[in-house]
């Protein structure tokens, strides 16, 4: 009996160290992915993740001020100043890319973006329309930003463009805001209540690759090596479909 006391209490000793608590920091567009995947990865190392979102820029600037995280997920643009001093160039893995989708209310006409000229119009049509404000750091509001000024509809979209500082624009259309919203596909499917049009028009579609990276002052390597992993790879192909999101 003593010697199996005394194996329970070398065991309850062990545990908390093996266990770890890792924290995610992801942009939006690959924050439903994670919060699918961070559940059964848990489940098998007992590990506990803490996953926060912001806008690739917003995040950016909170790894260049210090805060810490274990692993992140960001476009390689925003990625790339952090390799070398914040994170690890070696661990940056590609996991998705996503394009740039239209959203409307459920059951509202749907608009036609079946061409430029289309999707032009529909835009000036539009009561009010929400996408990513570009002064927060957001890729696509950024690339919607000079889209509308390249087709010259800049100054009509003004008044009636609804800029979301971060978060999801197509809880806009719910809360009555905006009649359309444009953001990563991914970001529109996660608001119930909407419908995802398609994507804009290919001709001016963006789309934006995220790949991961592990810190490099993370406190267990190991663990955030494995977390990173486990957001990675082909099997991820079906999931990514499923959250308008595709394979890099």
């Amino acid at each position: 009996m003593r010697v199996l006391l005394i194996a329970l209490f070398a065991l309850a000793a062990i545990a908390p160290a093996s266990a770890a608590d890792l924290k995610l920091l992801t942009a939006g567009a690959f924050k439903s992915v994670a919060l699918e995947l961070v559940p059964e990865f848990e489940k098998k190392t007992g590990h506990k993740v803490t996953v926060e979102n912001d806008t690739a820029g917003g995040l950016a600037r909170r790894i260049a001020g210090g805060e810490y995280f274990d692993v992140v997920v960001l476009p390689p643009a925003a990625l790339a100043p952090l390799l070398g001093s914040k994170a690890v160039e070696s661990s940056v893995k590609p996991l998705a890319r996503v394009g740039i989708g239209v959203a409307i209310k459920q059951g509202a006409p749907v608009p036609d973006i079946s061409s430029v000229d289309a999707f032009k119009q529909t835009l000036l049509a539009a009561r009010a329309i929400a996408y990513t404000d570009p002064a927060s750091g957001g890729t696509a509001g950024i690339y919607l930003a000079k889209l509308f000024e390249k087709m010259g509809i800049a100054e009509q979209l003004k008044p009636k463009s609804v800029l979301v500082k971060g978060g999801l624009a197509a809880e806009k259309i719910v809360s009555g805001e905006a009649e359309i919203a444009m953001q990563p596909a991914s970001e529109l499917l996660a608001v119930p209540g909407v419908v995802l049009v398609g994507p804009i028009p290919l001709e001016v579609q963006n789309y934006t690759i995220y790949a991961g990276a592990v810190s490099a002052t993370a406190r267990d390597q190991g663990a955030a090596d494995a977390l990173l992993a486990a957001l990675h790879g082909p099997d991820k192909a079906a999931l990514l479909k499923k959250k308008g999101m595709e394979l890099p």
